[in-house]
């Protein structure tokens, strides 16, 4: 089958493209990073030739509300109006378990995201899961200051990001299956203890500070908003695990 991945440069979108390939599908990697623009028609359709499904991974580092909303709807309907003139027979769009509970602009935009691919004129699957086990060490960096890493104290139910890609791919490979149960990791941790476990092993001189998240979303993630609600799929990469795979890597 020949699957585009859009996005496909990015920590799971790698992932994702060496699992699709891995399983014997041509793969047609979607990014800035390769020269594609997600946001021209006129692009997108000419990549997509031949295209049976896309697989969107994509997203933007930016918590602005408009600017979120803007970026994230703009690319998911050029995705799918270009995969209908294509002729794609499956959008797999990647979101977020617990959105609803969370009022940020980048979840507010994915939510946004989930009701266009719906919406939409290709067939389509929603996947969600938590975050990544990648968040612990993400997070080292997002707010520095000298020796110190502020670190959100929030609980996180992390997914190996192996394990989401090999999910999407078989997604893919079932069909247009709607809405799935969301998927999680196995254990239920608090982001700033992942962090300085991971910042033991790789940045031994940084003092790892948690700090809560100020505003209603972030006693909402503290509180666990972002864990799964309901029974679903739960990964089998632990965080210990994961962990020792990053050092033997």
């Amino acid at each position: 089958m020949r699957v585009a991945v859009a996005g496909g440069t990015g920590v799971v979108g790698r992932l994702v493209v060496a699992a699709a390939a891995g399983r014997g599908h041509d793969v047609v990697v979607l990014s800035r990073a390769c020269g594609v623009d997600l946001t021209s028609v006129g692009d997108l359709v000419r990549r997509l030739a031949g295209v049976e499904a896309v697989v969107d991974v994509s997203g933007t580092r930016t918590q602005r509300r408009r600017a979120a909303r803007d970026y994230v709807t703009a690319v998911t309907t050029t995705l799918l109006t270009a995969g209908a003139a294509a002729g794609v027979h499956h959008h797999v769009a990647l979101s977020i378990v617990g959105l609803e509970g969370v009022d940020t602009g980048y979840y507010a935009a994915k939510l946004a995201q989930e009701q266009l691919v719906a919406d939409g004129p290709v067939p389509w699957t929603i996947l969600r899961s938590t975050q990544f086990h990648e968040l612990a060490e993400q997070a080292l960096d997002v707010l520095r200051l000298g020796p110190l890493s502020l670190v959100p104290r929030m609980r996180t139910q992390p997914v190996a990001a192996a394990e989401v890609a090999a999910a999407l791919v078989g997604l893919v490979e079932t069909g247009p299956s709607g809405r799935v149960p969301d998927l999680a990791g196995p254990d239920v941790h608090q982001l700033v203890d992942l962090a300085r476990r991971v910042g033991r092993g790789r940045h031994p001189r940084r003092t790892v500070v948690g700090v809560p998240l100020p505003g209603r979303a972030g006693r909402a993630m503290g509180a666990g908003a972002l864990l799964p609600a309901t029974d679903g799929t739960r990964g089998q990469v632990t965080f210990d695990t994961w962990l020792d795979q990053r050092g033997r890597g």
